[in-house]
């Protein structure tokens, strides 16, 4: 008959940490500067999101609003997107997922 074994009981004074340590500022996380680069849209792109140049990031939350407003989202599966007349152009297909979103979008930013 095998038993198992307890784990050996911790002391109250190993679990806490030290008071004495100060707490370390927390560091102020910096973009990258490849997601802020202004790209300019191509005219398939442009025609959702404007032809102004926008950050890769920009391009993306532009590109979900016109999603939301006009219904496009899967009512069975909202992970996939329901292409319309123009993100069926920009897309190539009539259906994507929202993971393939930002490798779709790159082919159409320069």
């Amino acid at each position: 008959m095998a038993t198992a074994k307890k784990a050996p009981a911790k002391t109250a004074t190993a679990a806490k940490a030290p008071a004495t340590k100060a707490a370390a500022p927390a560091k102020k996380r910096t973009p990258n500067a490849a997601f802020m680069k202004a790209l300019t849209p191509s005219p398939a792109l442009a025609a959702v999101v404007g032809s102004a140049p926008l950050p890769r990031t920009e391009i993306i939350s532009k590109l979900w609003v016109y999603i939301k407003a006009n219904n496009l989202q899967d009512a069975a599966n909202k992970r996939n997107i329901n292409a319309d007349a123009k993100l069926k152009e920009l897309f190539g297909k009539p259906q994507v997922s929202m993971f393939e979103l930002a490798g779709l979008i790159g082919k159409h930013v320069k």
